[in-house]
């Protein structure tokens, strides 16, 4: 089993090809889950054996990549969720986001709501094709994290703030709700799960 951040980036890992023998491979940038890795001589003895017989052969190994606990990979593209506070959401703000590659830094527009999609281009698998260098892209799906919900500062201010600025995000899912989620007729649709 490889690391995520390894079969995406390349680099050096132990394999065990029996319980006495380990090797230190190089792994390619961008290997895929069930990609077959072959090593050459690493195989078992040629016909014949010995030092008069054939050479061993290629041992080959089939690559399991292990989960990571937040990026995602789909082809060359990485995805990750990004946690945002309120306030970087409301009025935008530069935020570190972490990489394959790295950690970078990276612009929240004003006005983001959860589930907006940023895109890092060039941040995802990186690998050679067709003799040349290609690089998928980062996708970043934002949370917005309202953080302590009892604060009566805060509160007060989107009380006041609703009162001037009326919207209906649940508009879009169709007929059947209002402004205060009431049903024409005045009972309330939806019960708490």
């Amino acid at each position: 089993t490889i690391d995520f951040v390894t079969a995406a980036t390349g680099g050096k890992q132990r394999l065990s090809l029996s319980p006495d023998e380990w090797l230190e491979v190089t792994i390619p940038p961008g290997i895929e889950e069930g990609q077959i890795l072959r090593l050459k001589g690493k195989g078992g003895p040629g016909i014949g054996g010995g030092p008069q017989g054939a050479p061993p052969g290629d041992a080959l190994i089939e690559v399991h990549i292990a989960p990571h606990p937040f990026f995602r990979r789909e082809g060359d593209d990485i995805h990750v969720e990004l946690p945002v506070s309120l306030p970087e959401a409301v009025m935008g703000a530069r935020v570190p986001v972490p990489t394959v590659s790295g950690p970078v830094t990276m612009t929240i527009p004003k006005g983001s709501d959860t589930g907006a999609r940023l895109r890092l281009r060039g941040r995802g698998i990186r690998r050679r094709r067709q003799g040349r260098e290609v690089a998928g892209d980062q996708y970043v799906t934002l949370k917005v994290v309202i953080g302590a919900s009892d604060d009566p500062e805060l509160a007060k201010f989107l009380e006041e703030w609703a009162k001037t600025h009326p919207t209906d995000p649940r508009q879009a899912t169709g007929p059947g709700t209002t402004q205060s989620g009431a049903a024409p007729g005045g009972t309330t649709q939806g019960a708490a799960a």
